[in-house]
């Protein structure tokens, strides 16, 4: 008979003249160490106390005494994009990330996804014969591409990981988070009463699947990658942690950084003579800023310290373990930021970002009112400007630009068999594209130049294994070039022009910066107009990179890409008519029926009246919840916890087949409801103040998953009969205004 595949044995007439040929599967040898990458999300190159900070890291801080701190690390300026070099080895713009994986540009650069060209790690390192585990947030598939309906292809599982557990988004509610385990969505196991946290959560699976597989595989090495929510927007943590910061930052930005700084120079971390940068635009003295600014502030600030320290109490729970089992002394582990410190929550902070996003400037006078309420459940905040500076000390600007403050993060790496220099300092320039290459060299692997037919784009990382010996060995990076959104960078040498580039200005007219940045990291002495040639130098060599990394054509946008919908091969129908039919999981924002802003109609076809939630968005600080309660059909349009009830007049005939709520935006912000049974109007409401963008989770159906919207009915309150159909038909398009706000909140939330 045809065989097929690769076997090599002998079939005869009988076993005696057979010669069997087993398939022997791969192993990557028995001194082949574990590797795990812990990512930590918008964290400035001073936060962890190890670099500087004041805010307890022990279990990073022990990593790196055990280890090494590198000062000299970079990234790209958005999370999709540094975590596709992080798992590629190449540049982001390369694997089709220039930006967020919400955006497909048509063009090669901006895909959603990265590139089936590109294998990642966890696919070189399964072919291999290692257990790969992704945990925590992934946000490298389309996220059209992200409900229950697929398609797959860009989901972990599907990208070389053989567990996965977290969510699939660019962020979500640390206390009710929207979750995925493998290839299908799940609710939360605990809630905020109960005492749940998704970081907690994420780190008791990352340590089952380390458990199950060396359990009955103790030869077999992992891959561990765990990316957390933290530290990105919304910050919360549990209250003993809120607690432990009361009062921790009432001295205020300047005072801190100066503090940060000082303590950077003692650590070895920042050069004694390097200057700290001064104010960023936007950022006041904090001795000229009002009381009440100053106590939003601070608070604001306890919440972010508290959330990292929580965060770094889970690392420590898995280091622990990994020591328990034995697996530590080989388990190389590599701890680093996505991005630098966020500007995402204005000059004042936000104690709701999505109030921010659709235009309710919520002074610091009015959020003092609230101020116990940060950093709990019934929050979304995320800190100002001069903290966010604070937390890129010694550097200017922030993530999203090309300048240090949006680029430049810690690096820890630990491995004791490995390492031979613990607690040491690495000052070599290296690029997150690095980490990979890194990896294949110490396992001692090449990353394939073909795989399952697919030519493979070639790896552009550079190996940083000489530093884990070689201390003061000369950088083996030669070049690194940086882009977002228009913001350009190049190092070379030691020496790096950049620019920020402003939206709407021709490219040609950016002004550009030139650093000599081995002897002023923090870009404060510009010698564009001394050294014309050498920065024109970099210029060129800057286009000549983007020319051969896949930067071209360069684009600004940004914000516009969000509204991109209702495309061919889109979730979203042209008619924008959306049909769910019961039992249905989660509805992610980028998949489910888009309501912000403009006119709908949801209809819900039931077999009897019931108690229960037909359709519910958002969560207890802003969403929209319809249902039925003691028999009457309610709708809660809940504005950032301002709740707008319209109840039917009576209870609903028990018979009625179809259960509809209209919602018309009428002029202004405001719009009007009408309740209807079986087409007949039942009841009739205003609404003040129409929301353009409601939240960052997303819709169920025929019950309310995570945080309740309404505080009309506790739990999930599922609906009480069938549900066989839940339409939502939009009936028109959002304006301008309310566009530009849901655009702003789904940029912020990647």
């Amino acid at each position: 008979m045809k065989t097929y595949g690769e076997w090599n044995g002998k079939i005869g007439k009988t076993l005696a003249e057979s010669e069997p040929d087993f398939e022997v599967a791969p192993h990557p040898g028995e001194d082949a160490p574990n590797v795990v990458v812990v990512l930590l999300d918008d964290l400035g190159f001073s936060q962890f106390g190890c670099y500087g900070s004041d805010i307890a890291t022990p279990n990073v801080d022990a990593l790196a005494a055990a280890g090494l701190r590198y000062t000299n690390f970079h990234v790209t300026p958005l999370c999709s994009p540094t975590r596709a070099a992080l798992l590629t080895g190449r540049n982001h713009h390369t694997v089709g990330m220039r930006a967020v994986s919400n955006f497909n540009t048509g063009f090669p650069h901006m895909t959603g996804h990265i590139s089936n060209h590109a294998a990642t790690v966890a696919e070189v390192l399964h072919d291999e014969g290692y257990a790969t585990f992704a945990i925590g947030k992934w946000h490298l598939a389309p996220m059209e591409q992200c409900s229950a309906a697929g398609p797959f292809d860009q989901w972990p599982l599907q990208r070389g990981f053989d567990r996965f557990y977290g969510f699939l988004d660019g962020e979500t509610d640390q206390f009710s988070p929207s979750l995925t385990y493998d290839n299908h969505h799940i609710e939360p196991p605990a809630t905020a009463d109960e005492g749940y946290h998704v970081s907690e959560d994420l780190i008791d699976r990352a340590i089952e699947f380390v458990h199950d597989t060396k359990s009955v595989r103790p030869d077999k090495p992992f891959f561990l990658y765990v990316a957390f929510g933290a530290t990105h927007a919304p910050h919360q943590a549990p209250e003993q942690y809120l607690q432990k910061y009361r009062g921790k930052y009432d001295e205020g930005w300047d005072v801190v950084r100066q503090r940060w700084f000082e303590r950077q120079i003692e650590l070895g971390v920042t050069t004694p003579d390097t200057q700290l940068a001064p104010r960023n635009p936007g950022v006041d003295a904090w001795d000229d800023l009002p009381e009440n600014q100053q106590l939003l502030a601070c608070r604001l600030q306890e919440a972010f310290a508290a959330f990292l320290d929580h965060t770094d109490a889970q690392i420590g729970r898995l280091v622990d373990d990994l020591r328990d089992m034995g697996e530590l002394d080989n388990t190389i582990v590599m701890i680093l930021g996505d991005n630098g410190a966020s500007q995402e929550g204005g000059p004042f902070g936000v104690l709701h970002e999505m109030k921010f996003f659709n235009g309710i400037l919520e002074t610091p006078d009015e959020a003092v009112k609230h101020l116990d309420e940060i950093g709990g459940p019934h929050s979304h905040t995320n800190y100002p400007w001069g903290w966010a500076q604070v937390g890129n000390t010694p550097f200017k600007w922030y993530k999203q630009n090309t300048h240090e403050g949006g680029v430049h993060v810690p690096l820890v790496v630990h491995w004791p068999e490995g390492i031979d220099d613990p607690g040491g300092l690495r000052r070599q320039f290296h690029h997150v594209n690095d980490v990979a290459a890194t990896v294949y060299d110490v396992i001692g692997i090449e990353a394939p130049a073909k795989r399952r037919g697919l030519e493979q784009i070639p790896v552009s990382g550079v190996s940083m294994k000489y530093s884990l010996a070689e201390a003061d060995a000369p950088t083996a990076k030669q070049i690194q070039y940086f882009e977002m959104a228009g913001h350009r960078g190049l190092w070379h040498d030691g020496w790096k022009a950049v620019t920020r580039h402003t939206q709407g200005v021709p490219f040609d007219e950016d002004q550009w910066e030139l650093y000599h940045v081995a002897v002023d990291p923090s870009e404060c002495n510009d010698l564009a107009e001394e050294m014309p040639d050498k920065l024109q130098e970099l210029i060129d060599r800057w286009w000549q990179e983007a020319e051969e990394q896949g930067v071209l054509p360069l684009d600004e946008r940004m914000l516009e890409l969000f509204g991109a919908r209702f495309r061919e091969n889109s979730p979203h129908p042209p008619d924008m008519k959306y049909v769910y039919k019961p039992p249905v999981s989660m509805l992610p924002m980028q998949a489910g029926a888009p309501m912000g802003g403009r006119s709908w109609r949801l209809t819900g076809r039931v077999d009897g009246v019931a108690d229960g939630v037909l359709f519910a968005t958002g969560t207890e600080n802003s969403g929209i919840a319809f249902f039925v309660k003691d028999g009457h059909l309610v709708l809660d349009y809940n504005a950032f916890d301002d709740h707008s009830i319209t109840r039917s007049s009576a209870a609903i005939p028990a018979d009625a087949a179809e259960l509809s709520a209209e919602f018309i935006r009428v002029s202004g912000r405001k719009g009007i409801v009408r309740l209807l049974a079986d087409g007949e109007a039942v009841g009739a409401g205003e609404i003040p103040w129409v929301m353009g963008t409601i939240s960052s989770v997303g819709a169920s159906v025929a019950r309310d998953m995570g945080s309740p919207v309404s505080r009309e009915y506790s739990g999930d309150f599922p609906y009480g009969a069938r549900l066989r159909e839940l339409e939502v038909q939009l009936l028109s398009r959002p304006d301008a205004e309310a566009m530009e706000a849901e655009m702003r909140a789904e940029l912020s939330r990647q």
